[in-house]
């Protein structure tokens, strides 16, 4: 396998190097027809782009997800009416095939719900995750298939190796642009159909090559919000979604005070310190939900620390048959329990009959419902798989 490290050399005309490395991350004989995901963004459009540039038979595709009325209008979602205008209007410059796919009763089941659902059992989830492992990564893979494409590319900054036991996961070149948090729960079976031809470049040099390319989308906005959350106000879409969630409850110290009342468990996040309004001195930050008797648990910022979390939804990347096997050799790892950390060292283990991960260092507030995405230790970059957070185990308190 080529070295994951190895730079992108790019010539004087800076779009000539991309397509070359285009075709490195693809690996298809010219002519054979690749899906594009199109959302709309300076990446997926990019992406495009090169593909067509690079002469493979390139056929583009955008999701409908949702049709929320005000939302249309929100600039940098990545699903908005106004990014599949632009999806269209590209695919049209490039002189590609296009088609708009109506996804938003999946969407709305698969993603919306269950994100409402989890803040209800006092977990802090992660949309863009189940939206890669549900209507992208599965339902849209299939229309790929259908269309006859070799393979389907995105505009996601990951990387796609090939070991000797077959396709591999890898972190972006551009670290403050890696989307691997996100994907972790791709299969292997996804893995050997996908490609990332944006993963070993810079996000500078992929606007310069916009620009240089003539496409029209090369100073739009990246996306900063969940593309269904109004102005990043996600209580807006659970309070429609699930109002009995703003059932008010206790807030309670870890050490048995009532220390006040709240207005619904869906308010809350592991970790929050702001918006508690109660006060006993020092700062108390929530160290756990009890979503079934509605209260939130307050303590001081060493109560956040964890020792260990279980895992469910598990998926394994790694070499090996099973990652009960990677769980029972108690195999290293380096583990990433929010999308902005650093992966921390640990090993797997097994407890209370779920894999688990035993931290070398405790963590700080690790949250049920984020996900532990796992990556070699004598291969940093590389993704092993992972799960959600199911439950933790909190370090001792000095």
């Amino acid at each position: 396998m080529a070295a994951m490290n190895a730079p992108v050399l790019i010539p004087d005309r800076l779009s000539d190097g991309l397509i070359a490395a285009a075709r490195e991350a693809v690996r298809l004989p010219a002519g054979a027809r690749i899906v594009a995901a199109m959302s709309g963004g300076v990446d997926s459009t990019v992406t495009a782009a090169l593909l067509a540039k690079a002469g493979y038979d390139v056929v583009g595709v955008t999701l409908q997800l949702y049709d929320h009325g005000a939302a249309i209008q929100k600039k940098g979602a990545c699903c908005a009416g106004q990014d599949i205008h632009d999806a269209r209007t590209a695919a049209a410059s490039l002189s590609i095939p296009h088609y708009v796919l109506d996804y938003e009763s999946r969407f709305k089941d698969q993603v919306i719900e269950e994100f409402a659902d989890a803040y209800l059992r006092g977990e802090t989830p992660v949309p863009c995750i189940r939206c890669n492992q549900t209507v992208k990564f599965r339902d849209l893979l299939d229309v790929a298939r259908d269309l006859g494409a070799e393979a389907m590319a995105t505009g996601h900054y990951v990387r796609r190796g090939v070991g000797a036991a077959g396709p591999e996961l890898h972190r972006a070149a551009d670290s403050a642009r890696d989307q691997s948090y996100f994907l972790f729960a791709t299969t292997a079976e996804q893995l050997a159909y996908l490609r990332f031809p944006l993963g070993g470049l810079p996000k500078p040099a992929v606007r310069a090559a916009a620009a240089e390319l003539g496409l029209a989308v090369a100073d739009k906005p990246d996306s900063q919000d969940i593309c269904f959350v109004p102005e990043g106000r996600y209580t807006t879409v659970i309070d429609r979604l699930r109002p009995h969630g703003a059932e008010p409850g206790d807030i309670v110290h870890m050490d048995g005070r009532t220390l006040g009342r709240h207005e619904g468990v869906t308010r809350y996040t592991i970790g929050q310190r702001r918006g508690l309004n109660v006060a006993v001195g020092d700062p108390l930050f929530v160290v756990r939900i009890d979503a079934d008797s509605r209260q939130v648990i307050v303590g001081p910022r060493e109560a956040l620390l964890t020792h260990a979390c279980t895992l469910k939804e598990v998926n394994w990347l790694g070499d090996g048959a099973s990652i009960e096997a990677a769980c029972a050799a108690a195999r290293p790892v380096l583990a990433r329990v929010r999308s902005t950390r650093e992966p921390a060292p640990g090993r797997l283990a097994v407890i209370d009959g779920q894999p688990a991960v035993v931290f070398d260092a405790p963590e700080e507030g690790v949250a049920p419902g984020q996900a532990c995405v796992l990556y070699a230790p004598e291969a940093p970059t590389r993704v092993l798989g992972g799960g959600f957070i199911a439950g933790t185990v909190r370090a001792a308190l000095p």
